[in-house]
């Protein structure tokens, strides 16, 4: 019996530059939710009703967080390397608005990513691409569990601090000066 041997499965990654090149030249619009992740192209799931609150609710406590100097960036593009360029659903970057008018930023202070039905892909794909892109720290507020996962301290494509919080606990961002938020203000 002759086995049929089928030419290797081979994928094409593309750089952060291609992709801009093809949103530029309209092969993806506003309506192409997509993201770049270590070179692929990832589609992104449709925000429900709780996710777009989380987000809001996110936004409004890490500005009461933050003093100035920080840019709060929501669902919008961050250049962590050559081949990945997500939209985290919050970010918060050194500077102003304006310091991004002619390039999204590369570098945060902090990364959200709200999960409802992403979990596994928050803590495994996303989670290794900003460890290695060196964020420092990066929450994970689970719609399911009613809890934030707090990650410090990037080490490879991992974190060396990892800690869970309930609705009842608070958490300060390691950033800012000592302003805590309570979980519970940021869940829907």
């Amino acid at each position: 019996m002759n086995a049929v041997l089928s030419p290797p499965v081979r994928q094409h990654r593309i750089t952060r530059r291609q992709y801009e090149q093809m949103v530029d030249a309209g092969i993806f619009g506003p309506e192409d939710r997509l993201e770049l992740l270590d070179g692929e192209l990832i589609e992104m799931a449709p925000q429900k009703s709780r996710h777009a609150t989380a987000i809001r609710l996110l936004e409004e406590a890490l500005r009461n967080c933050f003093t100035q100097g920080v840019d709060i960036r929501a669902q919008l593009p961050l250049a962590l390397d050559d081949h990945s360029e997500p939209e985290p659903d919050i970010a918060v970057v050194p500077g102003g608005p304006r310091d991004y008018r002619d390039a999204h930023p590369t570098r945060a202070e902090l990364v959200v990513e709200v999960a409802e039905a992403t979990l596994a892909y928050d803590r495994g794909r996303k989670l290794a691409a900003y460890a290695r892109a060196g964020v420092p720290e990066y929450w994970i507020l689970d719609l399911n569990s009613g809890t934030l996962e707090v990650c410090r301290r990037p080490m490879g494509e991992a974190y060396g601090e990892r800690r869970i919080l309930s609705a009842d606990e608070s958490v300060a961002p390691m950033a800012q000066n000592g302003r805590a938020l309570r979980v519970a203000d940021i869940l829907p």
